[in-house]
């Protein structure tokens, strides 16, 4: 069945008498009879979902307006309003927008914040009779995930629908690919999932494409009538009704049975859009194959019989570990992110993370660690633990799809771990363990893992959610381990057909040349149908095998790979040696401003100025040049922004090291910056991003926040005699006020440079504005503000 959504309310509570920067959802108690007469014209344009007038009524978003506690009051009124105009004719969405800020680690909210904000927000929206909850213009798929566990807990009755927003270069600002929203969202329940706002529908076609293909929930497409400009100070929006209208067909081949409008859509776009759609019919959408996908909040990851092998990486546990035990223990996790960054360069496809260490709070320390590597690596993470607390504490921290290893047969694991794998939409790891113990033989494990996927499947999980362990024990012990365990993966591959996995250095507990008997046995399960092995990416042997077994088993057609590998094996992979005696101390903090590094950044401060190096040495030659190399894979996609801000942290911490031991250098800051979001604009969250940079980039900030007037940005720039003025607009309609400023600046003899940016704003905007500089983003703004200061 095909829906029509509602187009823009923002622009049409602006025609109905909403004063710039005044609260929209308050027009929902002082002007029902606006926020009613628009759903009416949505209606009468063939809208069968209205949305309600409640995109910022989250407590979070009302406080700017000192209105926090009338969530409940507002989101109501909004919700009667629709109903009333709706009559039976439409349903009624209740609409929930970001927060405004982003969640740790990219920002200052706890997850837990902004999930009670969510959850008093759907709450009140559910208990007026909303139809439909809508997350919508997400841009932070864990603040996305934040909002969706609220709605699920609050009203499980109630679908829910999740819309991100993508970039032109068809990710969120995050780092977010459609491929990986989709396969972590439907993973947790989301009933549609979806794209609204930041592009036009030309651009949206292949990010809702991408989304049907890989995920089996409707999907929705909200686009902007294109993108915005200005026009004699009036915003303007390019496509036209009927050009708008037309590209439903295309939205909807694409896989789209939920279509509607944002910015810049009117009654008369959404009119074009149901005449185009009026005789169509929901085309179907191919049959996919229930394949296990795990995801990071940028990549997404297939194990699968018919790919190549996949390693998961098996160095982040403590157990017989004493020096790693030892850093958790303490509180340290520098190892734990060494780990992590060395294994994924060895190789690793995804890592496994334990925090088994006896006497420390498990959940706490599972909670950082799952933080901290999320924020460095894009390699999807299993989550290792058998404490409930702990494994909760992880799925809740990650920002992705998790594996959770393990789910044994034991009753206590089956009643604990199901349940949260649902919750979080994570995938399993079978564990043939039951309550009496280790089955000797395969078809008892294959009998055990029967037992645990019913188990699972009553809980909610299916096909595409399992990966089985074979169970390894060693053959010092038991002479049939290694046979054994080959049958296991047999029986697996024949009866079952998921994808495989096991620890393979238990094999040889005991026995002299460990690594010539490991990889042998990896050799030999590969051939009878091991997946995902967990291992020592480190391990040249294990490596070695693996590469030939591809080449062997056409996993790497006619050899390709392997042979371009054994032209290159001057390089090969080791275990990583700490950066400052592999590298010149110069480089060394390069990198490790590059990689987030930020608890080895220090250290190498401190051995360059024994060295010899002055500090403007340590700043071009190390600081800056990382920035500069960091920008431009940013700009290029190949680094996002968690890895950016985690750079500027690092960044950070080298200045603050270069302070203390050289206090002159406290002088040497790049320059002032005022920086604020103008008038009439509630948006922050792209200046605050900017301003996050700029300050860990060595430029004194002065932060004024946002809906600044022009006044207060003038007196500030010249009380802090600031070399940079910057401006930031994410509305068109609020653009005209980045003119006054300028022209205010001017008018008060202020000679310092401005620089501009934020969604709506343009370099053709900015030259006619008379503005210095244009920031598309907080990576170039920090490059172009540097250039202003010279």
């Amino acid at each position: 069945m095909i829906h029509i959504f509602d187009g823009a309310m923002g622009t049409m509570l602006q025609a109905g008498g909403l004063e710039p920067g005044g609260c929209p959802e308050l027009m929902n108690i002082e002007n029902p009879e606006v926020v009613k007469n628009i759903h009416h014209a949505y209606i009468e344009a063939g809208s069968t979902i209205i949305e309600t007038n409640t995109f910022g009524a989250s407590s979070l978003k009302l406080d700017h307006y000192g209105l926090a506690d009338r969530v409940a009051e507002l989101n109501a009124a909004a919700v009667k309003i629709a109903k009333e105009a709706a009559a039976g004719r439409a349903k009624v969405a209740g609409s929930m927008g970001p927060t405004g800020r982003f969640v740790v680690p990219l920002g200052d909210l706890e997850f837990e914040a902004a999930y009670q904000c969510f959850a008093e927000q759907a709450k009140a929206l559910a208990e007026a009779g909303a139809d439909y909850l809508i997350i919508e213009t997400c841009i932070d798929i864990q603040e996305m995930r934040a909002a969706l566990l609220a709605a699920k807990d609050t009203a499980p009755k109630i679908p829910v629908i999740c819309q991100l927003s993508y970039s032109e270069d068809g990710r969120t600002v995050t780092g977010t690919d459609p491929q990986s929203a989709a396969i972590i969202l439907s993973a947790m329940g989301a009933d549609i999932i979806g794209v609204n706002c930041s592009l036009g529908p030309e651009q949206l076609v292949p990010i809702v494409r991408t989304l049907a293909e890989n995920c089996d929930v409707p999907i929705s497409v909200q686009p902007n009538a294109g993108m915005p400009y200005l026009e004699n100070g009036e915003t303007v929006f390019p496509m036209g009704p009927e050009d708008f209208g037309r590209w439903g067909t295309k939205l909807l081949e694409a896989g789209a049975t939920f279509l509607g409008g944002c910015c810049g859509t009117t009654p008369a776009h959404i009119a074009a859009l149901a005449n185009t759609l009026k005789d169509a019919h929901e085309p179907a959408r191919p049959k996919r194959p229930k394949r296990l996908w795990l995801a990071s909040r940028s990549k997404a990851v297939c194990i699968d019989k018919e790919l190549p092998t996949r390693l998961i990486g098996e160095r982040i546990n403590p157990t017989g570990r004493k020096k790693l035990a030892a850093e958790i223990r303490e509180g340290s996790f520098l190892s734990v992110k060494k780990e992590a960054l060395n294994q994924v360069k060895a190789g690793a496809h995804l890592l496994d993370v334990n925090m088994g260490v006896g006497g420390i709070d498990q959940a706490a320390a599972m909670k950082h660690a799952i933080t901290e590597i999320s924020q460095l690596t894009d390699a999807p993470l299993a989550i290792d633990t058998s404490d409930t607390q702990a494994l909760e504490a992880g799925l809740r921290a990650y920002p992705g799809r998790a594996l959770i290893n393990s789910v044994s047969a034991e009753k206590d694991r089956i009643a604990e771990f199901l349940p949260l794998a649902k919750k979080y939409g994570a995938a399993i790891l079978c564990l043939p363990i039951t309550d009496d113990g280790v089955p000797k033989t395969a078809e008892a494990r294959l009998e055990t893992i029967k037992g645990i996927i019913k188990a699972a499947k009553n809980n909610g999980l299916d096909d595409g959610d399992f990966l089985l362990d074979a169970l390894v024990m060693t053959i010092s012990a038991d002479a049939n381990a290694c046979h054994e365990v080959l049958r296991t993966l047999a029986l697996y591959r024949q009866e079952l057909g998921y994808p495989s996995t096991m620890g393979l250095s238990n094999i040889s507990f005991g026995l002299p040349n460990r690594p010539l008997i490991n990889s042998t046995f990896f050799t030999m399960c590969l051939a009878a149908g091991l997946d995902a092995p967990i291992m020592n990416p480190y391990d040249d042997s294990m490596q070695q095998a693996r590469k030939a077994s591809a080449a062997l088993l056409g996993h790497d057609p006619n050899g390709l790979a392997f042979s371009k590998d054994e032209a290159n094996l001057s390089v090969p992979k080791k275990a990583a040696v700490a950066k400052e005696t592999v590298l010149a101390t110069l480089p060394a903090i390069k990198q490790a401003v590059i990689e987030g590094e930020k608890d080895d950044v220090a250290p190498l401060v401190e051995k360059a100025i024994q060295e010899g190096h002055s500090a403007n040495e340590i700043t071009e030659q190390a600081l800056t040049a990382a920035m500069t190399e960091i920008g431009e894979d940013f700009g290029a996609g190949r680094m996002f922004l968690p890895q950016v801000l985690l750079s500027a942290e690092t960044m950070r911490a080298a200045f603050n090291k270069l302070k203390e031991l050289i206090p002159a250098s406290a002088n040497a800051e790049n320059g002032t910056v005022v920086i604020a979001t103008v008038k009439g604009d509630v948006h922050d969250l792209g200046k605050n991003i900017t301003g996050a940079l700029l300050a860990n980039s060595g430029f004194k900030l002065i932060d004024l926040g946002k809906d600044v007037d022009s006044t207060d940005i003038v007196k500030a720039a010249i009380e802090n005699n600031a070399d940079i003025v910057g401006l930031c607009a994410l509305m068109t309609t609020t653009m005209v006020q980045i003119d006054k400023v300028i022209a205010d600046l001017k008018a008060a003899g202020c000679n310092a440079k401005v620089m501009v940016g934020g969604a709506a704003v343009t370099q053709e905007y900015a030259d006619s504005a008379g503005a210095d500089a244009y920031a598309p983003d907080g990576v170039k703004a920090v490059e172009l503000a540097k250039g202003l200061v010279k």
